[in-house]
Formats: structure tokens, sequence, C-alpha cells
């Protein structure tokens, strides 16, 4: 099975890994931070806000591979703080409102500063 390397302006790059690999029908969506790729810059330093933005990006790079949200299977996230959960679930409701896919949340071991959440995401297209 060929893995194929997904790229897309509107979410943030790194020369240290790929946004997104489509391996066959699974693609696989980096850690993504709440990032705004127009200016290389955390947004708001908010829960919610970094929530939305890295949601945005996961689904940016999601498109440029084929996929929607609705494809999404597991949603990994990590906190850095975890009294930010309640902040993290009710922005993460609005993205899912019915049958969301599995997820679990853990505590953020790297200390970036402003930094409070990293999503990552895996989606099968059937």
């Amino acid at each position: 099975m060929a893995r194929q390397i997904i790229t897309t302006a509107n979410a943030p790059t790194s020369p240290l890994y790929s946004q997104g690999v489509k391996a066959g029908p699974h693609v696989i969506v980096s850690g993504t931070a709440g990032i705004d790729p127009s200016t290389g810059s955390l947004v708001e330093s908010t829960i919610q806000a970094q929530t939305r933005q890295a949601l945005t990006n996961c689904e940016a790079i999601l498109r440029a591979a084929g996929a929607t949200l609705d494809d999404v299977v597991e949603v990994g996230v990590l906190l850095t703080n975890p009294t930010d959960f309640t902040g993290l679930n009710e922005e993460y409701a609005r993205w899912f409102p019915s049958d969301p896919p599995t997820r679990y949340v853990a505590k953020l071991g790297a200390d970036l500063p402003g930094l409070l959440v990293s999503i990552r995401m895996t989606a099968f297209i059937g």
C-alpha cells in the first residue's frame, strides 16, 4: 500500500512531520495546534479559540486528502491544562454534534508557551 503525503497551505506546517498521510482508505492527521496558518501564530489564548482553530486546521488537512469530518473515526486530544476540559468540550461539540468519532483526551507532556491544545485525527474513506 503506497502512502501519500498530504499538504495544504490552509494548515500549519513543520519540516519535522507531515500534516497528514493517506494510506489506502486511511487518512492520519498529525497533532495540530490552534495556529493560524496565515500568521504562523497561536490564535487567542482561550481553550475555545485554540480548539476551534486546531479543528479548522485538521479539517483543511482532511479536505486536502479528499476526506471530511464525517469520515473521522478517531480523535486524539492533548490538553496542556486538564481544567480546560469543559471549554474544550464546548467547542468540540459544535464540530461533532451527533454520532461523534471515538476520542481520547490526555495531558500534553511538552510545555510550549501559550499552547493549550493539540488535536490529531484518523479518518477512513470507504
